[in-house]
C-alpha cells in the first residue's frame, strides 16, 4: 500500500478503534515499501521489491490482554481483528505486570528519520548505485559480493485514551565484500543512512578493494595482548553489547555486569574511561531516530554513559513504577563522542599494533563480566612505526567491551556505521585500544 500521511494514518486508526468494546484498546500500524539488489561474482543475481503492512490490535479487560494482527484493511477484516483480540483477552490469564495504556503524549512535529530524496528512490537509482560498485570491482579484477536495500515506511499508534503517535522513515543500507580471484584476500565496507544521497557505493567499494588486495599475503603472528585500532564497524559489535545490558531490571535482579550484591547496581559509578560519552538523541542530524518508543513513551536525548559514569538505565513502565523511578525506553540509535583524528592519523601515531576492519560471530562467554568472543575478518593488518607493514591472519578474541573502554588510548572522528551482527545503525569513532586479547589464530580470510 502507499505510505500513509499522518492524517491518513490517524483516520484509519480511528476507524479501527471504533470497533473496540474492550476496557482499553491500542492499535499499531506498520508499513514499509522498498527494494533491494543482491550481487555476487560481479553479477547481479537478485533484484526485488518488498511491500508490507500490518495492523496489531491490543485489547485489555482489567489485567487480561489479547493481541491479534492482520494485513487486510477492508472494514470486515478490521472489525474481525478487533473481535479476535478481545476473544483472546477474555481467554488469557491476568498479567500481574500489565500497565494501563498511556494517555496523550508530546512528540516532535516532524519525523527526523524521513528524507524526501530517499522516498523517491526506485529500481533505477539502486541499479545505478550498484553499477558504480561493480565497475570498481571489474577494473580492479576482484570479485564483488554486495547487498543494497532501501525502504520508505511509517509507524503509527492510537489508543482509547487519546494517545496518537506517527513517524515516517526512510533507510538505505549497503555492504560490500571484495575478494581476490584466488580467495586469499578479502575486504569489507558497510554504510547505512536515512538520506540516499549520502551513499557513495564507489568510494566504499574502493575501500573494500584496497583491503582485499592488501590482505593477500597474510602472515601468522602469535596471539596475545596487542594495541589495536578498531574501525567503527568493529566498535559497533562490541559497544552494542554494553547497550543491550543497560537495563534496570536485569541489573536489579543480578543478571547483568551492572549488578552488585544485595540487589544494588553500578548506576552512578565510574564504569569506563572518563573520555567515554555515549548517548542517544532522536533529533541528531547524523543519526536521527524515532521520537517515540513502541509503547508510546516519548524518546528524548539520554546520556547513558557520561564521562565514563553510568548515568541512566532503560526500563519498562512496570519496573520503573515498581521502583518509583523515571521510565526510560531503550534508545533507537546510539552515539559515542570521539576525537579529531582520522583513521589514518591514528595509524600514523601507533608504534606497534593491529588494525581491525571487522569483528563477527560475537558470542557471550560470561554475562557477569560481559566477556565476549568472536573473530576478526576481511582485512587485519600489522602496524609498525605508524605504517601498515603487512596483513596478518585472523584471530579469535576474548575481550570485554567494558575492559576495552578502560584501556582506551585514543578516539577518532565519529562516523555513521552499521553493526554486521545486528544491522543497527550507530554513530561511532574508530578506537585505539591497548592490551586487546587475541587468544588463537583463524585460517579464514
Amino acid at each position: 500500500m502507499a505510505i500513509l500521511t499522518q492524517e491518513q494514518a490517524k483516520a484509519l486508526l480511528t476507524k479501527v478503534l471504533k470497533y473496540s468494546k474492550a476496557e482499553e484498546c491500542e492499535v499499531n500500524i506498520d508499513s514499509t515499501d522498498g527494494g533491494n539488489i543482491r550481487y555476487a561474482r560481479n553479477s547481479v543475481n537478485t533484484s526485488g521489491g518488498v511491500s508490507s503492512t500490518s495492523i496489531m490490535v491490543s485489547s485489555a479487560f482489567g489485567k487480561k490482554l489479547g493481541v491479534a494482527t492482520i494485513n487486510e484493511l477492508d472494514d470486515v477484516s478490521l472489525e474481525k481483528v478487533v473481535r479476535r483480540s478481545e476473544e483472546l483477552a477474555q481467554l488469557a490469564p491476568e498479567n500481574p505486570e500489565y500497565m494501563s495504556i498511556l494517555g496523550p503524549q508530546k512528540y516532535g512535529t516532524d519525523s527526523p528519520t524521513f528524507s524526501p530524496v530517499s522516498a523517491k528512490v526506485g529500481p533505477k537509482e539502486r541499479a545505478d548505485a550498484v553499477e558504480q560498485s561493480l565497475n570498481v570491482a571489474k577494473a580492479a579484477k576482484l570479485q564483488a559480493a554486495g547487498f543494497l536495500e532501501n525502504s520508505t515506511g511509517f509507524s503509527a499508534m492510537m489508543n482509547s485514551k487519546g494517545l496518537f503517535a506517527y513517524n515516517a522513515s526512510t533507510d538505505v543500507a549497503f555492504n560490500i565484500t571484495m575478494r581476490t580471484p584466488d580467495g586469499k584476500g578479502s575486504g569489507y565496507a558497510t554504510r547505512g543512512y536515512n538520506d540516499f544521497s549520502k551513499l557513495d557505493t564507489k568510494a566504499d567499494t574502493e575501500v573494500a578493494a584496497q583491503k582485499a588486495r592488501a590482505s593477500v599475503t597474510a602472515r601468522a603472528i602469535e596471539p596475545g595482548k596487542y594495541t589495536v585500532i578498531l574501525e567503527p564497524t568493529a566498535v559497533a559489535v562490541m559497544l552494542e553489547n554494553i547497550m543491550y545490558s543497560l537495563d534496570d531490571r536485569q541489573a536489579d535482579e543480578g543478571r547483568s555486569f551492572l549488578s552488585k550484591p544485595g540487589g544494588k547496581t553500578r548506576l552512578g559509578e565510574q564504569l569506563v574511561d572518563e573520555r567515554v560519552n555515549i548517548y542517544s538523541d532522536p533529533w541528531n542530524k547524523e543519526l536521527p531516530g524515532r521520537t517515540w518508543a513502541g509503547d508510546g513513551r516519548p524518546q528524548e536525548r539520554v546520556n547513558w554513559i557520561d564521562k565514563g559514569v553510568v548515568k541512566n538505565l532503560s526500563s519498562s513502565r512496570y519496573w520503573a513504577s515498581k521502583k518509583g523511578a523515571k521510565s526510560i525506553p531503550s534508545p533507537d540509535g546510539v552515539i559515542m563522542d570521539g576525537g579529531t583524528k582520522t583513521l589514518a592519523e591514528l595509524i600514523k601515531g601507533t608504534e606497534k599494533g593491529i588494525l581491525v576492519t571487522r569483528l563477527w560471530y560475537i558470542r557471550t562467554v560470561d554475562p557477569q563480566t560481559l566477556l565476549l568472543t568472536g573473530l576478526t575478518r576481511d582485512g587485519t593488518f600489522y602496524i609498525e612505526n605508524g605504517e601498515i607493514k603487512f596483513p596478518v591472519k585472523n584471530f579469535r578474541f576474548n575481550e570485554s567491551p567494558v575492559i576495552m573502554l578502560n584501556n582506551l588510548e585514543e578516539m577518532g572522528i565519529p562516523e555513521r556505521t552499521v553493526s554486521a551482527e545486528s544491522n543497527q545503525n550507530y554513530l561511532l569513532p574508530p578506537l585505539k585500544i591497548r592490551d586487546f586479547t587475541f587468544t588463537s589464530l583463524s585460517d579464514a580470510v
